[in-house]
């Protein structure tokens, strides 16, 4: 009799521990980062990962009484391994959230299993201005390259440059980049010249630019994936095109704070348009970039900055559904507004892509460091890409 009482408690003890562990199952929230944490854009996933760990560590991991589990999966940015890699953390490890996406084939190839599998999908870095449309559960905290180059057409053409070529790498945001630019530049008076694209892929830019220097433009507008940055700026200044009276103007990935000390000063001077800089003068962007550094020993850049912002949706939409994942929540982080370290910032409703400060900078020594400088800024840009 006893041997069946202790059998009979054995055994709802152990349904109590199956039970007990189905409701912990069930308390875990699962976000699949996947960002490129080797190859030619290992800087992005390296800041990525970074911001989206700093921002837990502030925050706490535990929301609407969901224990949030972060999994990193590296793609080395080649898009046939991210759609793997998706498929995996859907299917196999059932995340609620996937996020990431350091390039924008990345995030094309996402894109489908996002809409299947109804998981949100957190943009935090890839910029082409139609990735929000592949899918209805995409949305963007990083930028698009409409929203970046096309305040430096307008700043071009109020600064007496007229005459430029435009250099951009061979892939959507690269395209986006020359078209917006082109468009603004041309639509306020000045001429786009010649138009080059570049390799995405081991670009050697020398031929690009001896071209560019025989042209004799006022200014070579460029846009280069982040990493890219230091390999133009070298070629640049070996040419001597800095000292022929070409301007070299671009995005912010031009001058990318993970870069930039180590440009030298070719870079003094170069105007980019971006929507953060390390250098922004804002208390909540002086305490970001405090705890980055401590966090990690090097300055974050704007794709940490996407990061961060892009655990902060995950964290507001889940505290707004109440612990809930799926359509609830796209909806949810759609309609977020909120302070960045890069200033005001929102969630276009209609398009989920973000509205933010474009801020044009200058580079400038401060501290006995290289800083892109901010001078100007054009408050609350919407994605001209979607722009009706």
């Amino acid at each position: 009799m006893k041997k069946r009482s202790f059998l009979g408690a054995s055994a709802l003890a152990l349904v109590a521990a199956l039970g007990s562990t189905a409701v912990l199952a069930q308390d875990v929230f699962k976000v699949g980062l996947i960002v490129p944490m080797t190859g030619q854009q290992a800087t992005t996933g390296k800041q990525i990962e970074a911001a989206v760990k700093l921002y837990m560590a502030q925050n706490g991991d535990t929301v609407a009484g969901k224990k949030i589990q972060l999994i990193v999966k590296d793609d080395t940015s080649i898009p046939d391994v991210t759609k793997r890699l998706a498929q995996e953390l859907v299917v196999q490890d059932k995340v609620d959230v996937l996020a990431g996406m350091g390039i924008t084939p990345s995030a094309f190839a996402t894109a489908p299993i996002a809409t299947q599998s109804k998981t949100p999908l957190v943009v935090m870095a890839a910029a082409t201005s139609s990735i929000t449309l592949s899918s209805p559960f995409i949305v963007r905290t990083s930028m698009t390259l409409p929203q970046t180059s096309s305040p430096l057409a307008d700043w071009a053409a109020k600064n007496g440059i007229k005459k430029v070529v435009t250099l951009v790498s061979d892939y959507g945001p690269g395209i986006d980049a020359e078209k917006f630019f082109t468009a603004r530049l041309t639509a306020a008076g000045g001429t786009v010249v010649e138009s080059m694209r570049a390799p995405m892929r081991n670009p050697d830019f020398a031929p690009f630019l001896q071209k560019v220097r025989d042209l004799k433009p006022d200014a070579l507008f460029v846009f280069v994936p982040s990493g890219a940055g230091a390999a133009v700026m070298k070629q640049f200044q070996e040419r001597g095109m800095d000292k022929a009276g070409i301007k070299l103007i671009g995005t912010g990935d031009l001058t990318d704070d993970d870069q930039l000390n180590g440009m030298g000063d070719v870079a003094l001077g170069v105007v980019t348009s971006m929507q953060y800089s390390a250098y922004h003068p804002s208390a909540k962007n002086k305490a970001f970039v405090a705890a980055f550094k401590k966090a990690n020993g090097f300055r974050p850049n704007f794709f940490a900055v996407g990061g961060y912002d892009g655990m902060h949706v995950i964290y507001e939409g889940l505290k707004a559904t109440k612990g809930q994942g799926g359509e609830a929540l796209v909806n949810a982080m759609k309609n977020l507004k909120w302070e960045s370290p890069r200033g005001p910032v929102s969630l276009d409703p209609e398009t989920r892509d973000i509205v933010q400060n474009i801020y044009l900078s200058k580079v400038e020594r401060k501290d006995g460091e290289l800083y892109n400088v901010e001078f100007d800024v054009i408050k609350d840009v919407k994605d001209p890409g979607k722009a009706k």
